[in-house]
């Protein structure tokens, strides 16, 4: 995942380090004289020349023998260009500007002590930075591990974005971690969508519950709901049909659904390669309807990395599970540190 951002990054992370570094290279050398003899020699001596600094004295001066104090001019070229890096890779700009402020604020006036890597300075500002604005992630498990059952979660999206195959995954993904689930098919307005689903959980042995195609998506999720009280099921898995953001009929819909079932989350799913649409369509079902977390489908396939980066922090929720393939396993728990240690490549 994140490729393209990845490499960006990396180049953004040199350009730092190599602008602070030269804010402490080493003097010239001073010229080296010959003593004077005291006797004349019986053969002259070859003239001396400037011994220039080698690269590892330079090296030497830079890690061991300096301290630094770090100024805006040091890094401000270094900063116009991370912040191109960013919006080149769909970094919304209200993310972008936030990074830009944190990696000068943990820049800008920091001491370097003598014997620390300016690299190991700049990867940290820059860690602490990403950090910040991807937030904590959402642990699923410890949330149903610590709530009453049945955890009631909502999924809602736009048309096709792998929203129903999302459900899927993650209703695989629990039952492995011993959840029992069960899954409500409230998509009753796309043709085939309660087959779809119905199909998706028989492969992973759970239990749907369906009414005919064209039913009240909300009579489908109450049932579902008075099943798992009844069979004392774990989890409700609710799909729901996708919904352009624009559409008030369709919000208004969502929002009875959201009375009726009465959910403890409500899951907002898009695809990572929409890039900034993601984002913007993310902050208007938030403002209509609500959103406790987000899935992100399709992150193996986005090389630029933006959504990823900005979803969580442009509307202030957590980013949950990214979808990495086809497979039902195909679903990873977001990690934010995991992420921020891929985009900077391992770095310590």
């Amino acid at each position: 995942m994140f490729g393209g951002l990845r490499e960006r990054l990396q180049a953004a992370r040199n350009r730092l380090s190599s602008s602070i570094g030269a804010a402490v290279a080493p003097p010239a050398a001073e010229p080296v004289v010959a003593p004077a003899a005291s006797a004349p020699a019986a053969h002259p001596a070859e003239p001396v020349k400037n011994a220039a600094p080698s690269f590892v004295d330079k090296v030497k001066v830079l890690v061991l023998e300096r301290e630094l104090i770090v100024s805006e001019k040091n890094i401000a070229d270094a900063l116009s260009e991370l912040e191109m890096t960013l919006l080149e890779s769909d970094v919304a700009l209200p993310v972008t500007d936030a990074i830009i402020v944190n990696v000068r604020k943990n820049l800008v006036g920091k001491h370097r002590k003598i014997g620390e890597s300016v690299d190991a300075m700049v990867v940290n500002a820059l860690k602490l930075a990403l950090l910040d604005v991807l937030g904590k992630g959402f642990d699923l498990n410890e949330y149903i591990a610590s709530h009453p059952h049945p955890v009631k979660i909502l999924f809602t999206g736009v048309n096709g974005t792998g929203k129903t195959t999302s459900v899927a995954k993650i209703g695989s993904y629990l039952h492995k971690q011993g959840f029992t689930v069960v899954i409500g098919a409230g998509d009753t307005y796309r043709a085939g969508a309660i087959e779809q689903i119905a199909v998706h959980a028989g492969r992973i042995g759970i239990k749907v519950i369906q009414h005919k195609e064209g039913a009240d998506p909300s009579a489908v999720l109450f049932d579902t709901v008075q099943y798992a009280i009844s069979h004392k099921i774990d989890v409700v898995l609710a799909d729901t049909a996708g919904r352009f953001h624009n559409k008030s009929n369709l919000m208004n819909q969502l929002d009875k659904i959201k009375r009726v079932m009465k959910p403890d989350l409500v899951i907002y799913v898009d695809e990572a390669v929409a890039g900034n649409d993601a984002v913007i369509r993310a902050a208007e079902f938030d403002r209509t309807v609500g959103a406790d977390a987000i899935v992100l489908t399709k992150a193996d396939m986005d090389s630029r990395g933006g959504a990823a980066i900005s979803i969580a922090h442009t509307i202030g929720k957590p980013l949950m599970f990214l979808g990495v393939g086809q497979g039902y396993d195909d679903i990873i728990p977001f990690d934010p540190a995991g992420v921020v240690d891929e985009l900077l490549d391992g770095a310590d």
